[in-house]
């Protein structure tokens, strides 16, 4: 809810972390015109800052190609966002974990290469050699090479949000439903977390990606630059987007967490998509449910299944509490509520 108005069209949304995939777009976008390299070593064209060299990097460096598919090896899953109250730091600040930074210096500690590891802190990486290499700022940039051309009218990267957009923002709500003081918060890790944007917008930069892959409307990457994008590199991510095939079916994605907002947004090589912004700490599980129903109703091979409940008794479930490194999905936290179990899974918010 916006200063106490229900949701429109025009609402705008912290999109968490899909603002990755739309930041490695315009990423892409230096890349084709020569001012980025995929897979030179980053501190070649860093200026004021460096990637610290250390016994990790000998042999293998943090590229940008890693970088937005999380292969670098890079410290900092995630972002808290900082409130309305509490200063903010430079992005600079961010990369070495100094204050008022509230969260540690990215650092390399594992060979950039070896293995896939989610990593905000990489996408902050990211962003500052888009600044440099632009010669702006990454809102600027981001909406003169991005956002305008994909039609993203009222999307901005923009952190702190200024305030003749505030009006247009939803809340943010926690878990229990209180606002969160200030309503929002403000994210200058903007590649990793920032871009405020609306449902509409965001169904738009997918719908570009879709007949970008097939020729028919390059407004901002060539065909065989978003083919590159939707490869896999590590994991189960392409450049920026987390990418799954299925059934022959192949389709793209990211999920989305900053406080108080939890968003998902999909789409298929053959025109289906999905987008589902929400303002809430819980929002992951309506965007679960409505992915589900998606699923259901056009036919895509991840449609729910049926399952039948396993009574259990409540000493025997809580056994299961507790946190869990899953893989490529990051760490995942479980705890009871009741007579079941809820899990909270990084970008995709809680399932029961």
């Amino acid at each position: 809810v916006a200063t106490g108005r229900g949701v429109t069209p025009d609402t705008l949304f912290l999109a968490g972390s899909i603002s990755k995939p739309v930041a490695a777009i315009g990423a892409m976008a230096l890349v084709e015109k020569g001012k980025l390299k995929l897979d030179e070593d980053v501190n070649a064209s860093l200026k004021t800052w460096k990637v610290p060299e250390n016994e990790y990097t000998k042999e293998q460096k943090v590229t940008l190609r890693r970088l937005l598919s999380h292969m670098a090896g890079l410290t900092v899953h995630g972002f808290p966002g900082y409130a309305a109250t509490e200063e903010v730091p430079t992005v600079r600040q961010i990369l070495d974990g100094e204050k008022p930074a509230n969260t540690p210096a990215v650092r390399v500690n594992m060979p950039p290469g070896q293995t896939w590891r989610y990593s905000g802190g990489g996408y902050t990486v990211a962003q500052l050699m888009m600044t440099e290499a632009a010669g702006t700022t990454f809102p600027e940039f981001m909406q003169r090479a991005v956002l305008a051309k994909a039609g993203m009218k009222q999307s901005t990267y923009e952190n702190p949000l200024p305030k003749a957009l505030s009006s247009a923002a939803a809340t943010g709500y926690d878990a229990k439903g209180e606002a969160y003081p200030g309503r929002y918060h403000t994210y200058p890790e903007m590649a990793a977390a920032g871009l405020w944007t609306t449902a509409s917008d965001l169904a738009r930069i997918l719908i570009e990606m879709q007949k970008s892959r097939e020729g028919r409307a390059n407004r901002i990457l060539k065909q065989a630059t978003v083919e590159e994008m939707l490869r896999v590199a590590g994991g189960h991510y392409g450049l920026g987007f987390g990418v799954m095939e299925r059934e022959g079916l192949k389709r793209f994605s990211h999920g989305g967490a900053d406080a108080g907002f939890q968003a998902w947004a999909m789409a298929t090589v053959d025109g289906r998509g999905l987008v589902v912004l929400t303002n809430s700490d819980n929002g992951g599980r309506l965007a679960n449910e409505i992915s589900l129903a998606f699923a259901a109703a056009y036919g895509l091979p991840d449609k729910p299944r049926e399952r039948a409940r396993i009574e259990m008794a409540a000493e025997a479930v809580a056994k299961f509490a507790g946190e869990y490194e899953a893989g490529q999905i990051g760490r995942v936290r479980s705890w009871v509520e009741g007579d079941h179990l809820v899990a909270t899974v990084p970008q995709q918010g809680d399932f029961r």
